[in-house]
């Protein structure tokens, strides 16, 4: 075997590989569930990893576990974090959603507290929404709507991000980010 032909057989064995990711990925966005989930974004260009938004995701909780006392003084203005939940997640109602059972086995979320708003879930773990260099940074056309992703859910590991869209209402406008 010449070295062009083991170099023509190992570019056609990493576009195999590739190729086969880019297929799984599509076979799990149609047969996986797919819920939203309104996201708070952080941390939205690192130069040595490339330009993405860090996703924290709202979840929604579904049992009485997920409603502990709320935390004695809130008349500071500051968030509080509460504690710690474990929960499968699912997708209930085109919705990102969890049992927050406090269970050994499923998602880490925590409680987080605003003053003058009611409680939400988040997970623990940030999900990572890779952006083109040139595309307009979602944060700031969500101004007067909130921004939301969708999401697939697998049955383990974190949700994967499909695409981002602003909700204004009960409408969500799906963002363009090419």
């Amino acid at each position: 075997m010449t070295a062009l032909q083991k170099g023509l057989l190992l570019g056609a064995l990493q576009v195999a590989i590739v190729a086969s990711l880019g297929a799984k990925l599509a076979w799990d966005r149609h047969r996986l569930p797919r819920g939203w989930a309104r996201v708070g974004v952080y941390d939205p260009d690192l130069p040595i990893r490339g330009r993405y938004l860090a996703l924290q995701l709202e979840v929604v909780c579904d049992s009485a576990v997920a409603a502990p006392a709320s935390p004695r003084d809130m008349r500071r203005p500051q968030t509080f974090n509460g504690g710690t939940l474990r929960g499968k997640l699912s997708v209930e109602n085109g919705r990102l959603a969890s049992d927050c059972s406090s269970s050994t086995e499923g998602a880490n979320m925590f409680r987080r507290y605003r003053p003058g708003q009611p409680a939400t879930t988040n997970l623990s773990e940030p999900v990572l929404f890779f952006l083109p260099e040139h595309a307009t940074d979602p944060w700031r056309q969500a101004r007067g709507g909130e921004l939301w992703a969708e999401v697939t859910v697998p049955a383990s590991g974190p949700p994967r991000p499909i695409r981002l869209a602003i909700k204004q209402g009960d409408a969500f406008t799906p963002l363009e980010t090419k």
